[in-house]
C-alpha cells in the first residue's frame, strides 16, 4: 500500500464567520474565537484524510503571525509548521509531500465582495502580476506546490476565490465556506454544516487523485513579477533589492528564473516594508 502525505496550507480570511479585523491577530478581542474555529476545522480535515489512508499530515499554519492553530488539539499524527519568518512562507515544506489542499483560503485583493480581500499583505501591496496575469495567494502558492510536481486538489475559502480556482485548478475540489456580502460581512454555514461539506469534498478530491485526474499547476517559462504598492515608499524600499525594476511611483518589476525565486523576492519584500513602515511612523 502506497503512504499518501498530505499537505496543508492554511490561511484565515476564507475561514466561515471571520469577517472582521479583531479576529485575525492575538491581541484581537475576538481572537480565540476564530482560533477554536480554524482549530476545529483542520483537526477534522486530518482526522478525514488520516481515515482514509493518508499516515503522514504536515500543516502549515499560514496566517498573520503563523501561531493560530491550537496544537494541543491535533492528533499525533500531524506535523504543525508555525512561526515567522520561513522559507516559502504559505507553502514551506510542500516539496515533501504528495498532494497539498488550501483550507481557509480568501480572494485576491480588489476582488468585489471578497471578505478580507488582500493579496500577501494589505497594509503594503495592492496588486500581484506573475507573467502579466493578476495573481492572489492561491494562485502563486498553487504554482509553487506546482514546481515541485505536487498538485492542488482541495481549495475551501470564501466564494468569490471560486471563479479563479476554476479557471487555473479545474481539476480541483472547492468548498464554499462563505458568501461575502461586503467587504467585512459574510454569510456562512454553521462549522458542523461545513465539516460535513468538506469531509465530501475530501472524499472526493482523493478518489480524484487516486485515479491521475490531478496535476501539478506550473509555469514553464520564466517568471516576471510586478508588484503595484500601495504607497510610494514600499517601491522606494522593493527598488533596492538587485536585479529590480522601477516602473513608477508604485510598481517595481522583478525577472526571476522560476517560482521559487519569484516568492521569495515577495516575502522579503512584504517583510521589509512592514519594517519600513514601523520606521517612518515610530521614528
Amino acid at each position: 500500500m502506497i503512504v499518501m502525505r498530505a499537505y496543508i496550507s492554511v490561511d484565515f480570511e476564507g475561514l466561515p464567520h471571520i469577517v472582521s479585523y479583531s479576529q485575525l491577530l492575538p491581541k484581537g478581542k475576538l481572537f480565540n474565537e476564530a482560533r477554536s474555529i480554524v482549530t476545529k476545522i483542520i483537526k477534522h480535515v486530518c482526522e478525514v484524510l488520516h481515515r482514509e489512508g493518508v499516515k503522514e499530515i504536515m500543516v502549515a499554519d499560514s496566517h498573520g503571525c503563523m501561531i493560530n492553530i491550537d496544537p494541543e488539539q491535533l492528533p499525533e499524527y500531524v506535523q504543525l509548521i508555525r512561526g515567522i519568518p520561513r522559507p516559502l512562507s504559505m507553502i514551506v515544506g510542500v516539496d515533501n509531500c504528495d498532494f497539498t489542499m488550501f483550507i481557509g483560503y480568501h480572494a485576491g485583493a480588489g476582488t468585489v465582495r471578497g471578505v478580507l480581500d488582500h493579496t500577501y499583505s494589505s497594509t503594503s501591496i495592492y496588486m500581484l502580476k506573475i507573467n502579466n496575469i493578476i495573481a492572489s495567494e492561491y494562485l502563486i502558492n498553487a504554482l509553487v506546490a506546482g514546481y515541485y510536481d505536487v498538485p492542488l486538489i482541495l481549495v475551501a475559502g470564501d466564494k468569490a476565490l471560486e471563479e479563479e480556482v476554476r479557471k487555473y485548478t479545474p481539476w480541483a475540489e472547492f468548498v464554499p465556506m462563505k458568501r461575502g456580502l461586503s467587504r467585512f460581512s459574510a454569510i456562512s454555514y454553521s462549522t458542523n454544516r461545513i465539516l460535513k461539506d468538506l469531509e465530501c469534498s475530501i472524499l472526493r478530491a482523493l478518489d480524484r487523485y487516486r485515479r491521475g485526474e490531478t496535476r501539478p499547476l506550473k509555469i514553464d517559462e520564466k517568471i516576471v513579477m510586478e508588484i503595484v504598492f500601495r504607497s510610494t515608499e514600499f517601491a522606494d524600499v522593493a527598488e533596492m533589492i538587485p536585479g529590480a525594476e522601477r516602473i513608477d511611483g508604485y510598481t517595481v518589476r522583478y525577472s526571476c528564473d522560476n517560482i521559487i525565486t519569484a516568492y521569495r523576492i515577495l516575502e522579503v519584500v512584504t517583510l521589509a516594508c512592514l519594517g519600513a513602515r514601523y520606521l517612518v511612523t515610530e521614528c
